[in-house]
């Protein structure tokens, strides 16, 4: 089995560590093929593949992970193999980024109203460079002991159903799905049991062209993993899978090489991969 995870963060969005860090700890973990898939950012992408060169044993994917919302939750969609340079994807992205950024100043007012106030300077500091993203407000709140974890910080205050959650601009999760696929990429969908029912997206979503879905995802017990490699077969569908790693919460995160992949799955997304750069562009 090959050491994969095609599902990381760095902290051009709202994981911990530089891109050039991702790189030299992907290798010390023994990875040999692995994406950046930072949130509605592709500015890690750069610095990533500068520092991989490094490294010639290690393959990096060039990707993204847009967030969209559904009336029943989130839906995240994967882009890998993207044109990153594609002026499209980045005026799309540079809008996301933005509405990131209010909505963390409006979960900071809402924090205060709760009795729990953060400094924005400090949310702004913890983020760095990279997207502003809930796990920066949720640090700055461990930083001033209103909880005891990350997932806290989710379940009681920054969740979906929580008091200081905040909706923001975000596109569909069809049109994310044609975004990708305008920069030349393939459009996997995300962890998709974060949805009561996933295969209904699956359905919609395989109509706007998406290519996959994340079955082997940290946390997925053996059941789930059979559940979506049925649903990916029924709609003719690849698999793929990484950890999702954000390198913040040592206490509960995978490790940044914590899930198996088979061979399969990777050589099923590089076949793919081929075959897009293959076809001959649209009239």
């Amino acid at each position: 089995m090959l050491s994969v995870n095609l599902h990381l963060h760095s902290n051009a969005s709202d994981g911990r560590f530089s891109p050039a860090e991702l790189i030299r700890r992907a290798v010390g973990e023994g990875l040999t093929v692995i994406a950046l898939t930072d949130h509605d950012t592709i500015d890690g992408i750069s610095p990533a593949l500068e520092a991989a060169r490094a490294f010639p044993g290690l393959r990096l994917i060039p990707g993204v992970e847009i967030s969209t919302d559904v009336p029943e939750g989130e839906v995240h969609i994967l882009g890998y193999f993207i044109d990153y340079i594609d002026g499209n994807l980045q005026a799309a992205l540079k809008q996301m980024h933005n509405s990131r950024w209010e909505r963390a100043q409006k979960m900071v007012t809402k924090l205060e109203e709760l009795g729990c106030p953060i400094e924005w300077e400090r949310v702004q500091e913890i983020a760095g460079e990279g997207a502003i993203g809930r796990p920066h407000v949720a640090q700055a709140m461990l930083e001033r002991g209103y909880i005891e974890s990350f997932k806290e910080a989710f379940t009681k205050y920054i969740g979906r159903d929580g008091p200081a959650y905040v909706e923001r601009e975000k596109v569909t999760p069809a049109e994310s799905v044609e975004l990708v696929i305008q920069a030349k990429g393939l459009p996997v969908l995300a962890h998709p049991l974060t949805l009561p029912e996933p295969e209904r997206m699956v359905t919609e979503l395989k109509a706007a062209g998406l290519v996959g879905i994340e079955a082997y995802y940290a946390g997925y017990a053996t059941e789930d993993i059979d559940r979506l490699v049925s649903i990916a077969n029924r709609h003719n569908l690849i698999t793929t899978g990484g950890t999702d790693f954000h390198g913040l919460d040592n206490n509960s995160e995978v490790s940044i090489g914590g899930v198996d992949i088979p061979d399969e799955s990777l050589k099923d997304l590089l076949a793919l991969a081929r075959q897009t750069r293959l076809k001959p562009a649209s009239p």
